[in-house]
């Protein structure tokens, strides 16, 4: 895992997404690495800045880490206003685009922070990291007032994404404050948990916590659940709680027979079979696979049971074969439902060096012992 993350996926991004001038990363990347387009994904200034940190801090001691996250660290401060909020896609030059509703570009700023903080020891990267994580929680907590995604008087809905990234984010910044950031874990804990029914980890319940019978209170991401059920499974290891550890088992059996399908986790389904809303449902997408292959293969360390190792090898296999370039590097995003490749692009807006370059690092922890969070 650890070659591939070195020979593959990081010299993609470092050799063609650097961007040198203006400082930051590109992630609008054709197969080959040309840039199709030079629009700015904030979420991507904080996750690229956290994965090259990372990989510094892993050990694997490549002067291009350092000097990448540099780049993307200097530039990061143009993607926020005054008070650390931040937009959602930048120009190159790090003027606005357009600013979302939610708060993940703050969150992934926040970890990007903390671990170049934990590269370099630098302070202001360190208070950077806390004041991005303030920001973040105020709005994840309601003290300050988002734009809803569904009109509370119209529509009963809350998601499942703000606690379990909110829940990541405080793993991350552990490391820098554990008190604070591990009461605001198990906060989240509780939070994900509302979401968890029989009928599997809903992305959409009520405001009372209920489940809600309607296309959208049936949703199922399953790529969310998986990461979820493993967030959840480090947590209780860090936590030593066998309950939470089981929950989070229960979390991956359950997502897993909804999402599997001939070798690959699919986007989105129906908890009660019925059709799924979305045009993409069926497709493949890179990132719930590596989800799932971490969900599995820690399933499988701490229970010791066959099928998570089988179901942890079916689907690396499957990705392995199906997603992975071989000739330009890196990884298709996006299949069809029978495997084949939808387009050729290695990265967009949403697409960039985060949730493979995490994977490959968590699967070598994970086969070599050392605790995720």
């Amino acid at each position: 895992m650890i070659k591939h993350l070195t020979e593959n996926v990081l010299p993609f991004w470092l050799d063609n997404a650097i961007d040198e001038e203006y400082g930051g990363i590109f992630t609008q990347l054709d197969r080959e690495g040309k840039i199709y387009g030079t629009e700015k994904s904030v979420w991507f200034q904080g996750r690229a800045l956290y994965i090259f940190a990372s990989a510094w801090n892993y050990g694997l001691k490549d002067e291009r880490y350092l000097h990448a996250a540099k780049k993307i660290y200097e530039f990061l401060p143009l993607c926020g206003d005054e008070n650390c909020r931040m937009a959602f896609t930048v120009t190159r030059d790090g003027r606005e685009i357009q600013k979302r509703r939610y708060y993940f570009s703050e969150t992934f700023a926040a970890i990007g922070c903390t671990e170049y903080y934990l590269a370099t020891g630098n302070e202001e990267a360190k208070e950077k990291a806390e004041k991005y994580f303030d920001v973040a929680y105020r709005l994840f907590t309601g003290i300050d007032k988002p734009q809803p995604k569904f009109n509370p008087e119209n529509t009963p809905y809350k998601g499942l994404s703000p606690a379990m990234i909110m829940l990541a984010t405080s793993q991350v910044l552990r490391q820098i404050d554990k008190e604070k950031y591990n009461a605001i874990a198990k906060e989240c804990v509780k939070e994900i948990l509302t979401h968890l029914t029989e009928k599997g980890l809903m992305e959409n319940i009520g405001l009372d916590n209920q489940f809600v019978d309607t296309p959208t209170g049936r949703l199922v991401n399953p790529g969310h659940s998986l990461e979820a059920a493993w967030f959840l499974m480090a947590e209780g290891i860090y936590q030593k709680d066998d309950s939470l550890l089981n929950t989070a088992k229960d979390i991956i059996d359950i997502s897993m027979k909804l999402g599997l399908v001939d070798g690959g986790i699919i986007s989105f389904c129906d908890c009660d079979g019925h059709p799924a809303t979305a045009l993409e449902w069926d497709m493949k997408l890179w990132w719930p696979q590596c989800e799932a292959m971490i969900a599995n293969r820690l399933a499988y360390s701490v229970f010791k049971e066959e099928k998570y190792l089988d179901n942890y090898n079916l689907i690396k296999d499957y990705t392995f074969e199906k997603f992975v370039d071989k000739e330009h590097g890196e990884w298709y995003g996006y299949l069809h439902y029978d495997g084949t490749v939808s387009n050729t692009l290695k990265g967009n807006i949403f697409k960039g060096p985060f949730h493979i370059p995490r994977m490959l690092m968590l699967i070598d922890k994970i086969e070599k012992g050392i605790d995720l969070v």
